[in-house]
């Protein structure tokens, strides 16, 4: 490690019991703590009184409860002259940090993962868009942006990464999939903007025999139908591998996405994945991703093609060239360490 020092700021929620702190997104976990290989890493985040489920591996982190403990632990951190910052995402509470930040002069970086305004619209509606521009436009005025999707900011020079969870587990001991009926598998958050309620409204149509695993919190939504299976939600890589391997297709409902980690998880296991036209812009020159419509009969339709033709779909997937967790946090540290 380093003796460069970086903060990270983030809107997510992590849970504290005694000195353990957890947390929810993925990302939460893999860019601190392989950051912190590179950097003197401090994670700012707020205070979950839900318990999470994936364990932080980091010294310093600070939580808060509300806004003003949060630019307060910010505030903290100008003690180190030198340090170097990184925002994850843009929101209102990450918004007020680079206006904090911005005003003393702070050395930023703005790491965008996803479509804001698709985000804000699916959540707040029509007033969501331009609350988010408002705040885009205001934090993407003179700041480093490093970008996981080439559309997500056009206006000048930035940098593109490939966010990816993979490792050389992922691409070994492939399992032979059961063909016997469709077996779908979600795996993400149980939110709006993820899709994943259209899919559950979307299956309650669904008279054949197509089976739906779903991987994450489910405290937000109590499900009747038989078809429909919890089967929890942090689970670690070998866990997760055996998971796609025990089914056939994947589906990502989200009605926004940059460069979701689930579908490259899901090509590296020879998995094919279904995604909606919202998001059709993901696919990009991969092999193994279908897009449906937002309906019933095209999912079925989409489903039948890819069991017919699973085996030729698999041949040609083998060629996909997929991004790597090293070579996504390599290109992290390369970006923070070259301004």
């Amino acid at each position: 490690m380093s003796n460069k020092d970086l903060i990270i700021i983030n809107n997510e929620k992590i849970s504290q019991i005694k000195n353990n702190y957890h947390c929810e997104n993925i990302d939460l976990k893999t860019i601190p703590e392989n950051l912190d290989k590179n950097f003197n890493v401090t994670l700012i985040a707020r205070n979950s009184k839900i318990e999470r489920s994936r364990r932080l591996n980091l010294e310093k982190i600070e939580l808060s409860s509300n806004i003003f403990g949060f630019l307060f632990n910010i505030l903290k951190t100008f003690k180190k002259k030198e340090a170097t910052y990184l925002i994850i995402s843009i929101t209102p509470y990450t918004f007020l940090s680079y206006i904090l930040l911005f005003i003393f002069r702070k050395k930023i970086f703005v790491y965008l993962r996803s479509d804001g305004y698709e985000e804000y619209k699916a959540i707040l509606g029509f007033l969501g868009p331009l609350i988010y521009y408002v705040m885009f436009n205001v934090v993407t005025f003179k700041t480093n942006i490093i970008k996981c999707q080439e559309r997500l900011f056009t206006k000048r020079k930035s940098h593109t990464i490939f966010p990816s969870e993979l490792n050389s587990f992922w691409l070994e001991n492939f399992k032979k999939p059961k063909l016997d009926k469709p077996r779908l598998l979600y795996v993400g958050r149980i939110k709006v903007e993820k899709g994943i309620f259209s899919l559950l409204k979307i299956f309650d149509q669904i008279n054949d025999d197509v089976e739906l695993s779903i991987v994450g919190r489910d405290e937000e939504k109590k499900i009747n139908n038989k078809r429909i299976n919890y089967i929890g939600h942090g689970y670690n890589a070998s866990e997760l591998i055996n998971i796609y391997d025990n089914h056939n297709i994947s589906v990502l409902p989200s009605f926004t996405e940059a460069h979701p980690k689930v579908v490259d998880e899901s090509l590296s296991r020879l998995r094919p994945v279904i995604v909606f036209d919202d998001i059709k812009h993901i696919v990009q020159n991969k092999k193994g991703i279908f897009v449906s419509k937002r309906n019933a009969n095209s999912l079925l339709e989409t489903i039948d093609f890819i069991m017919k033709n699973y085996s030729n779909i698999q041949g040609e997937m083998n060629m996909n060239k997929l991004p790597t967790k090293q070579n996504f946090i390599d290109q992290f540290s390369d970006i923070l360490n070259s301004n």
